[in-house]
């Protein structure tokens, strides 16, 4: 079967509610524009239940089938970038310094299509419990949610997720089961000594030689602490100190991630972070201030849940158009955090290639929301088929 009919017919609506949430962006937990206009929505298809503000500006809608049942949950997350537009579209963002960069507003038209489906038809025996999450990028919106009760206060027993891809032609879908996006722990290192005279350095304890020692000796974590067949990634992103030539500044600043696809191995690098700038700060006479302000787990398929959800696809997109074990992927996803409470997947859908995610000319391609919604809406009625 492929894209179903009655969603292909609201190709155009769905169009048209996504290029009205580009247009108005809104960031990490803070998206209540953008709740409001899902909120309408949902109510105006006749959803069962609509209930808001969990996550800060997180919205989860209930439809109930034909029967009772299990509950399925779907999520889409709602948030946007901290970037300058450079699409020229005649939908641009209408906030300077924000944009839907990562095609959020995409995910959130795809799942109220699904929405005003279900809505209409209930072919399914139980609930589809239909997430929009907040805060995805910043890594809060998951766990908040989470925090505020989402699957016991809503019963939810298997919950999935689809990502856009400009990697991959549009219609295709793409996961993996098992571990397939990395974990994430962001680090800031503060360093602090005593400044001086660049001309005397003896009469400083100095942050900046300091840094540049702990700097290197954060690659040892990989090269000698970590299994060499385990992935790790240890990225300094920031080097910050000084403002002139001639001075020793007081303070210095490193800043990264650590990427992994295990929370054993974030742990251990996060351990050894800690260790190798207090036993580098203690021989060089500076002191070391550690902090982060991500700290997200990997993305973990349900084997399962991803083998069912690989059927789906299929049926929507056919087989020769589904990557059923694609690579593991060292970006991340928040929606980890729910995966890590209940069974599920992630699963990737192309939009055909063109600028990256995170780029300031990425921009949805409006023609993969029919095949996102079809996904849904399908792998709903078929996990809950009525008798």
């Amino acid at each position: 079967m492929p894209v179903l009919n009655s969603i292909a017919e609201m190709e155009a609506e769905m169009k048209a509610w996504r290029r009205h949430l580009h247009a108005h962006p809104e960031l990490g937990l803070d998206c209540p524009e953008t709740a409001a206009f899902v909120a309408a929505r949902l109510r105006d298809f006749g959803v069962d239940e609509v209930h808001a503000g969990i996550g800060r500006t997180g919205v989860v809608a209930l439809i109930r089938g034909r029967a009772g049942g299990r509950t399925i949950g779907l999520r889409a997350d709602m948030d946007a970038l901290p970037i300058h537009e450079a699409t020229g579209a005649d939908h641009a963002s209408t906030v300077p310094g924000r944009l839907h960069g990562c095609g959020h507003d995409g995910h959130t038209a795809m799942l109220l299509g699904t929405a005003k489906y279900l809505a209409g038809t209930r072919n399914f025996a139980g609930t589809a419990a239909l997430v929009f999450q907040p805060g995805e990028e910043t890594g809060q919106g998951g766990p908040a949610m989470l925090a505020d009760g989402l699957m016991e206060r809503f019963g939810i027993d298997e919950i999935f997720a689809l990502h856009t891809s400009p990697r991959h032609e549009i219609g295709t879908f793409v996961t993996r089961p098992g571990p397939f996006m990395a974990a994430v722990t962001d680090f800031d290192i503060r360093i602090r000594g005593q400044g001086g005279h660049a001309a005397y350095p003896q009469g400083s304890l100095d942050p900046v030689a300091a840094a540049l020692t702990i700097g290197n000796a954060l690659q040892t974590i990989i090269a000698r602490n970590n299994d060499a067949l385990d992935p790790l990634v240890i990225s300094i992103t920031q080097v910050h100190a000084g403002d002139t030539h001639n001075v020793i500044p007081a303070e210095a600043y490193l800043g990264g991630t650590v990427r992994s696809y295990s929370q054993e191995v974030q742990d251990m690098a996060r351990r050894r972070i800690r260790e190798i700038a207090e036993g580098i700060a203690q021989a060089m006479g500076v002191t070391v201030e550690i902090g982060g302000l991500i700290d997200l787990a990997p993305t973990v398929n349900d084997p399962e849940a991803t083998g069912f959800a690989v059927s789906v696809a299929e049926e929507v997109s056919g087989r020769d158009r589904v990557i059923a074990n694609h690579p593991p992927i060292m970006g991340s996803e928040d929606f980890g955090a729910m995966l890590a409470v209940r069974p599920g997947a992630l699963v990737f859908v192309g939009q055909g290639h063109g600028p990256m995610v995170h780029e300031p000319d990425f921009d949805f391609n409006d023609a993969a929301a029919p095949y996102g919604a079809s996904f849904f809406a399908r792998l709903v009625e078929r996990a809950l088929p009525l008798s």
